[in-house]
């Protein structure tokens, strides 16, 4: 089982960082994977980070993990061909997929959220096509888990872990990074 981070020039850095901290930190095997034909990837703030693989190059199994991102990259990240029939391939068995701020639009207007609970970035719901639209900093249903913004980052990423590993584990991890969310 591994977690993969996608990510375009774009990306908020705090989404996608802090899901690549926490899940390293939990012994995740995880993964920050560009979807454009560079490693070299730029965050909405400027800051550069060297993806570990490229969308081109990955298998993405049962057990995986999808994670994506809000921020300005949210607009590549919708028209990547790939990725779309990545996450179609992905949900048909009911693969995990995790979506933060406008991160939850990418599943949303491929109808993958249809008849699910799940929250994004306050603006962004209509893109959700078909969710049951709830305000909570992080909703879970049926393997999607989705968060509303930078500030729920890291329960975010807590959530992730707490579902592909345990809740103990999650809050083990809270508790030794004094989260008090």
């Amino acid at each position: 089982m591994k977690i993969l981070v996608m990510m375009a020039d774009g990306f908020e850095e705090i989404e996608a960082l802090a899901v690549v901290d926490v899940a390293r930190r939990a012994g995740i095997e995880t993964f920050m994977v560009s979807v454009g034909d560079n490693d070299e990837v730029s965050s909405a703030r400027g800051v550069r980070v060297k993806a570990d693989k490229l969308l081109k190059d990955i298998t993405v199994d049962k057990e995986d993990v999808i994670v994506i991102p809000g921020g300005q990259g949210v607009a590549v990240l919708e028209k990547s061909a790939e990725l779309a029939e990545l996450l179609k391939k992905h949900r048909s068995y009911n693969g995990r997929v995790a979506a933060i701020c406008a991160g939850p639009t990418v599943p949303g207007k491929l109808g993958l959220l249809s008849g699910l609970k799940a929250t994004c970035y306050p603006g962004c719901e209509k893109e959700l096509h078909g969710a049951h639209i709830v305000s909570d900093d992080v909703a879970i249903d049926n393997n999607f888990i989705t968060s509303r913004g930078p500030g729920t980052a890291l329960a975010f990423a807590y959530a992730i872990v707490g579902e592909v590993l345990s809740q103990d584990v999650a809050e083990k991890l809270k508790k030794g990074m004094l989260f008090k969310g």
